[in-house]
Order: structure tokens, then sequence, then C-alpha cells
């Protein structure tokens, strides 16, 4: 099944991280998207109603990114990037959102969401 996985930060929250903290970060991220490169598909694609969505957030100080139902965005939060996963279930897209580097970060989060298959529309 395929999910879009949307990266979003809160830009204020970021702004009192060292610039070589991100880019080690940012480092990291090239290795994430090579480790999960087989699961990622091609293309974009509609999404679900808002009300299907799951999203990862990091956890308080450091700790371990917590897993809520919703988007529960806010103004604040913005749409750095997305991706489209091709997993066997969302557990399995949720597994992969969770280990996004950027996690250890404030104000970060990955939201998890279905999209539409009209493969049998015709």
């Amino acid at each position: 099944m395929k999910y879009v996985i949307m990266f979003t930060s809160e830009p204020a929250q970021l702004a009192d991280v060292p610039a070589e903290r991100l880019e080690a970060i940012y480092g990291e991220v090239y290795t994430w998207f090579d480790k999960y490169g087989p699961s990622f598909a091609d293309g974009g694609a509609e999404l679900q109603p808002v009300t299907t969505a799951t999203t990862v957030k990091a956890g308080r100080d450091g700790g371990e990114p917590v897993v809520v139902d919703g988007p529960f965005s806010e103004a604040k939060e913005v749409v750095g990037g997305f991706s489209i996963l091709d997993v066997e279930d969302l557990d399995a897209a949720i597994a992969i959102a969770r280990t996004w580097p950027y996690l250890v970060l404030p104000g970060i989060s990955v939201e998890v969401r279905p999209i539409v298959d009209h493969s049998g529309d015709m």
C-alpha cells in the first residue's frame, strides 16, 4: 500500500539549533534515503481524507518519537517536503517515519497518510 510521508517543522523552534548540528543531521538524511530506497515509489498521488492521517512527533527533550492520530498541524508548522512509500501496511510506514533523522530536533514531525487507490476504478 502506498503512503505519503510529509516532513514538517516549526522554524521558530529550530532557530536556536546550531548550524553545525543541522548540517550533521542533513548528512544523515542521505543515509536514511539510501537505507529505505527500496520502499520509495515514484510520482505524486491524491491523498485520503485528513481524518486518516497519523503523525509521528519528536519526543520531549530528545525522548522517543510519539505516534498520534490526525495531522494536528498548526499554522506555525510548515511542510518541507514529502515522499511516497510503497510498503505492506501503515505499521511499516510508521516504522520508517520514526527513523527520520530530524526527529531528534524540537518542532519536527512526519505525517503519514494513505494514498487513494484508483487502480480498480476502470
